[in-house]
């Protein structure tokens, strides 16, 4: 079935290309300020952009450091890295751009025979090009083959999770990755309609399935959201890249993560909430034997977008950013 996705994308997307304009990699990057400001970037110091995306953060970030400074910056994205490499070409600091999904971030650093750096940002979800690039796939806006892959050099699809998932797996993901109520009509009709080649079936048959409401949003944005985020992997592997992230920070680094959804949000919390307290002993105990020490301090409260940002970019509405510094003393 693969061999067929695989045919489908490359067969819609060539009509598609004749008939759309290829958009420039563009993406606004969210609380771009507060992120700096978190940061703190140090002129001699090492970051690291998890998320490279459109490169905004990375920029900010490269013009606070000289020419002692390393910038790296990596994206599973292969435009994203090739839109980055141009836009960060003039900075004065040492830039590195890696074409790797940020669990891999540890493998990165070694091959640049880095060992800690001085702070690390996750800007989570998908980009503003990814989504208004429509044969991307991601846009339950655009008619688009069922695509959703960041990595484009990944072969499984959109395609797989729609046409090749048990109902029952279907149920599963629309309740737990896109929290939607009506998951077992909404799959049992996925099911029914097999073979969906294009985002446009799809969204019709979430259409014809859940009673629409005046102000719950578009119907088909939970199931695109939850098909998202299993193509890409895209929960399972955030946790333990935070705590990967959090053991190559130096005494007094800093991380900042921002999501756009709850279930992102959730996770960061308790991977903060974990990696900041001492004792992870159950409660039952009456002295503490494992001897875990906390390798953060959190930082304030959470933030979120101001009303001008809003204003000049209405997809920042959900975006939440937290942040943690990491202690010393015990190393």
């Amino acid at each position: 079935m693969q061999g067929k996705e695989i045919f489908v994308i490359k067969r819609i997307t060539k009509r598609k290309l004749r008939e759309m304009k290829i958009l420039k990699f563009e993406h606004k990057s969210v609380m771009l300020k507060e992120a700096i400001e978190i940061l703190q970037p140090k002129p001699d110091g090492i970051y690291l952009d998890c998320t490279l995306g459109g490169g905004g953060h990375s920029l900010e970030i490269g013009k606070c450091l000289n020419s002692e400074g390393i910038l790296i910056g990596i994206d599973q994205d292969i435009s994203a890295v090739n839109a980055a490499k141009e836009k960060l070409s003039a900075l004065k600091c040492r830039v590195e751009i890696v074409h790797e999904n940020f669990s891999g971030l540890e493998k990165v650093l070694d091959g640049l025979n880095v060992e800690k750096i001085d702070g690390v940002i996750f800007d989570l979800g998908v980009s503003s090009h990814q989504i208004d690039t429509a044969e991307r796939g991601f846009s339950y806006i655009h008619n688009a083959p069922l695509d959703m892959r960041m990595n484009q050099e990944k072969n499984f699809s959109a395609y797989n999770v729609v046409n090749e998932y048990s109902e029952e797996d279907l149920i599963k993901i629309f309740h737990e990755y896109g929290e939607e109520r009506f998951s077992k009509k909404i799959a049992r009709a996925v099911v029914k309609a097999r073979p969906i080649e294009t985002t446009g079936e799809l969204v019709g048959i979430v259409e014809n399935s859940v009673p629409h409401t005046k102000n719950g949003g578009h119907p088909a944005k939970r199931i695109f959201q939850a098909i998202r985020i299993e193509v890409n992997n895209e929960l399972e592997i955030l946790s333990k890249s935070i705590v990967s992230a959090v053991n190559r920070l130096k005494v007094g680094g800093r991380i900042a993560v921002i999501t756009f959804h709850s279930l992102e949000d959730r996770i960061v919390k308790n991977t903060f909430k974990s990696l900041a307290q001492d004792c992870i002993c159950p409660k039952n105990f009456p002295v503490c034997v494992c001897g875990h020490k906390a390798e953060i301090k959190i930082l304030g409260k959470t933030k979120t977008a101001t009303n001008d940002e809003l204003d000049k970019n209405p997809r920042a509405k959900s975006a939440k950013l937290r942040s943690a510094e990491k202690l010393g003393g015990y190393l």
